[in-house]
């Protein structure tokens, strides 16, 4: 697929048949890209694209796979190694579950590690070499409040979430140079299927808590234009954030020592 000649570059979008995903790629879209749709339903990927496609004119291609098996995931790494045309990758596809820990199938949660983590690291290790040799691309990370809030989900997937907004936030330190942008966004609860798929549908949730997944997005592409690192569009005290931040910045600087801290000493 070549990038139509006003197009901004191809978008490639994992998780786009619905919710977040599918929102990312009509925006995205609008905004001058071309795409490609990445999900396991060909279906709904199909009637998407077809929609998007005529609604703005831009070129969509879809890629049914399934990003927690090892040879479907490979096909989508190679695509981003070739093809030069893609300036976005948008790593939105994964799972998740409300079930506590120690009540959840283990296999279940190796698949969401598989999903959220594995998938991600490597279409983004196949996504950036070449965009940094071009000097420009754009790489969404959807994590979650979970990243920073573990206790109020599934433990499993707040670990990998938390892996999301590390690997993120490292990534923007190494590519601060390369003319590349990185961006976590992390989400509260939002009015997608991803509740009902993980076991709880969004209707059991306080109304006051839950983002329309359209808000999200918008919130988000607005956090990347304003150069942001870390987006969270539920967040309104944004200070209580950049508190955060600044704390953590300070105490990583102390973290390692070749002496054990007082408190640890005998007679403490």
């Amino acid at each position: 697929m070549s990038a139509h000649p006003s197009s901004a570059g191809v978008a490639l979008v994992t998780g786009a048949s619905s919710g977040i995903g599918a929102i990312y790629a009509e925006r995205l879209a609008r905004r001058g890209h071309d795409l490609i749709l990445v999900a396991r339903d060909r279906q709904r990927l199909n009637a998407l694209a077809q929609r998007i496609s005529s609604q703005t004119q831009r070129a969509v291609e879809v890629m049914a796979a399934d990003l927690g098996q090892r040879d479907q995931l490979a096909t989508v790494e190679r695509r981003l190694q070739q093809d030069a045309d893609i300036t976005v990758l948008v790593n939105n596809a994964g799972i998740g579950t409300h079930t506590p820990l120690l009540q959840s199938d283990v296999e279940r949660m190796t698949a969401m590690v598989d999903l959220n983590v594995t998938a991600l690291m490597r279409l983004t290790y196949a996504a950036v070499p070449q965009m940094v040799a071009r000097g420009h691309g754009t790489v969404i990370n959807i994590s979650s409040i979970a990243s920073v809030a573990p206790e109020i989900l599934n433990g499993v997937y707040g670990g990998s979430k938390a892996f999301v907004t590390a690997f993120t936030q490292s990534l923007h330190k190494e590519l601060v140079d390369t003319g590349l942008r990185v961006q976590a966004v992390l989400p509260g609860a939002t009015a997608t299927d991803f509740w009902a798929i993980g076991g709880l549908p969004v209707e059991n949730l306080p109304r006051e808590i839950v983002m329309p997944a359209e808000d999200l997005v918008d919130a988000a592409l607005r956090g990347l234009d304003r150069g942001e690192l870390i987006t969270l569009p539920s967040l309104h005290a944004g200070e209580e954030w950049e508190a955060f931040e600044t704390a953590r910045q300070t105490m990583a600087a102390h973290l390692s020592s070749n002496t054990v801290a007082p408190r640890y000493r005998a007679g403490h």
